[in-house]
């Protein structure tokens, strides 16, 4: 197998096992690992019920932590870090290793997605509209190359779904995400793999579906403000302050867009 998924496990969610069968039900197999930093006795069940290799990291759970440990335990070219809410359709693996191998450099692929609200299903609102407007340069060939292009893409917010996120491992540092984010871990590490050479891989059907409930860390995040000091953060990676902080005002209107209605 090339591929692998890493599954990031965390306490106790009533969704893992229907992230962990939806990995189950790709058309093409991969390999599935489980990594967790809040040991307990209902994620050690599940991985042996499963039969997954359960890793644990020691230490105080960290998300940046987390995702580094389990993206340096596969050895596979490439792997997907498994949001242990979301849910991924069965062409995910299929679409991503066609078109990885199908790049002479590649450095990530990622597609459109989904919501789930609840029980339902929502692939139209309005943050996600934006998103895929901002991704329309993606969708021609020739700009996954193109640094300048992605990098005027990432300038306006991240509209990558980081769960959604394959990465070539030759390709990419040992460490992809950098500690001292909380909320904006992913859209920093896009930034920074933005200057490399290589392609970002966009694949415009959506092929998973990531969950928006109130007990996830991103509206956690949200509530305390701690979102808005990272977004500026970002921001000023591309813009002067005066814009950056404009845009982080524009920015916030769309962190709405994660609370449950």
């Amino acid at each position: 197998m090339k591929h692998t998924f890493v599954i990031c496990a965390y306490k106790e969610s009533p969704y893992l096992e229907n992230c962990i069968t939806s990995l189950k039900m790709q058309k093409i197999p991969s390999q599935i690992i489980m990594m967790t930093s809040t040991p307990n006795a209902y994620i050690e069940l599940i991985a042996k019920k499963h039969d997954i290799p359960l890793y644990v990291r020691e230490g105080a759970s960290d998300i940046v932590l987390d995702w580094n440990y389990g993206y340096n335990k596969v050895l596979t070219p490439y792997l997907t870090i498994a949001h242990q809410d979301d849910v991924y359709l069965p062409d995910y693996t299929e679409h991503a290793l066609k078109a990885l191998e199908g790049s002479k450099k590649p450095l990530i692929f990622f597609s459109d997605y989904g919501e789930i609200r609840g029980e339902k299903v929502v692939v139209k609102n309005r943050l996600l509209a934006i998103k895929r407007i901002m991704l329309l340069p993606l969708r021609c060939k020739a700009f996954f190359s193109n640094r300048f292009v992605r990098r005027r893409i990432l300038s306006l917010g991240s509209p990558i779904c980081c769960p959604s996120v394959a990465y070539a491992k030759e390709n990419l540092p040992e460490e992809v995400f950098r500690q001292g984010f909380r909320s904006n871990e992913d859209w920093e590490a896009w930034e920074a793999l933005s200057r490399l050479e290589g392609d970002f891989i966009y694949d415009k059907q959506i092929l998973m579906h990531h969950r928006i409930h109130e007990d996830s860390e991103t509206s956690a995040i949200i509530q305390d403000n701690k979102r808005s000091d990272e977004d500026m953060e970002m921001y000023s990676k591309f813009w002067p302050k005066p814009i950056a902080k404009l845009l982080v005002k524009l920015y916030a209107s769309g962190q709405k867009s994660n609370e449950l209605k």
